[in-house]
């Protein structure tokens, strides 16, 4: 028996591919929702579920505290008694469930992993996270051949397969729909930007005033250290938090995206879009320059963006898989005893 945990909605977008195969080929697993994005419960059903208070001084500190609980120790030596726990990326969370089972014998399976910026500060705190995860897993599901090199070069324990990224599976229906329209996708939110982030949206505002032409949308996220600059974006259509199927299908008619985050940059090289990072590194190598361009710092965002709208289309095969890694994953676990 596998148990399955998360707890944000990006980690269940790249688990739900796992269950979708599992459900169809009835391999028996159950799952454990770690509490964070609550809404999630809305739309799913799970079979346990932990508490995390909703303000604490530190709320890493309370993720892992409020993780590694006898609640959470009697889920995994009565509840479910599993042979192994999948965790997935690089959250707090996850890091406190692998311990957690590591702590009681049971075998970690981590999805995603080896991806490395070997910077512990960006991102903070998931470059720590993930290379904490790796030191107690036993099995490494591994998106590129890259992020397995670094599993090996750091003398990383346990088996590792280069499976791709299970996010691309939920893309394979959009991929006859894209085109390059007049949109352009912003989204910013990562915790090291949030110090710029007055002078990252002043430079987006520039952009899109001086680009009548195009469209700017910025799903604007709910944090507060974000949410305090929307009113420096008077050029740009500012809309709600989307889900991932509203924020796909944005992304399929966008010209160009300027983002923050990690996984756009995987959904842009699938979809042959250019992605413009704002980020001193990102642990994504393997598609710089095909399509992820690095922007350090706000001021060069400017010169970059226009360079890149006069050319958007591109054409590479995606690093980051063929949309079938589930699939690959099911065949590796299903050997399990």
């Amino acid at each position: 028996m596998i148990l399955l945990a998360y707890g944000t909605r990006p980690e269940y977008i790249k688990i739900k591919p796992l269950m979708d195969v599992f459900n169809k080929e009835s391999f028996q697993y159950k799952i454990l929702f770690t509490g964070q994005h609550k809404d999630l419960l809305k739309e799913q059903i799970v079979d346990f579920q932990l508490e995390i208070p909703e303000t604490s001084n530190n709320r890493l500190n309370e993720i892992v505290k409020s993780t590694m609980t006898k609640n959470f120790s009697w889920i995994l030596t009565h509840g479910v008694n599993p042979s192994h726990v999948l965790v997935q990326g690089d959250t707090t969370s996850v890091l406190a469930v692998a311990l957690s089972a590591f702590h009681h014998g049971i075998k970690v399976i981590h999805l995603e992993a080896g991806l490395r910026t070997y910077d512990n500060q960006n991102p903070y705190p998931e470059e720590q996270n993930r290379r904490l995860v790796s030191q107690i897993t036993d099995i490494h599901l591994c998106p590129t051949e890259l992020s397995k090199q670094n599993l090996i070069n750091e003398k990383i324990l346990g088996d590792k397969y280069v499976v791709g990224n299970t996010v691309l599976d939920n893309l394979l229906q959009y991929k006859d729909k894209c085109e390059y329209t007049n949109k352009v996708l912003v989204t910013m939110h990562r915790r090291e930007n949030h110090q710029w982030m007055n002078e990252w949206f002043k430079e987006i505002d520039r952009l899109a005033e001086l680009h009548m032409d195009l469209d700017f949308i910025i799903p604007l996220h709910p944090n507060p250290n974000v949410q305090k600059h929307k009113h420096l974006l008077k050029n740009v259509k500012i809309v709600n938090p989307m889900s991932h199927e509203e924020l796909l299908n944005l992304l399929v008619k966008t010209k160009i995206v300027i983002t923050d985050s990690g996984g756009i940059q995987e959904e842009c090289s699938f979809f042959n879009k250019k992605c413009l990072t704002c980020r001193k590194v990102t642990e994504r190598p393997e598609a710089i320059e095909q399509s992820t361009f690095m922007i350090q710092k706000p001021e060069d965002l400017f010169e970059t963006f226009n360079r890149n709208i006069m050319n958007p289309e591109i054409n590479f095969d995606c690093p980051f898989g063929d949309g079938h890694s589930a699939e690959k994953i099911f065949k590796i676990l299903s050997k399990l005893e």
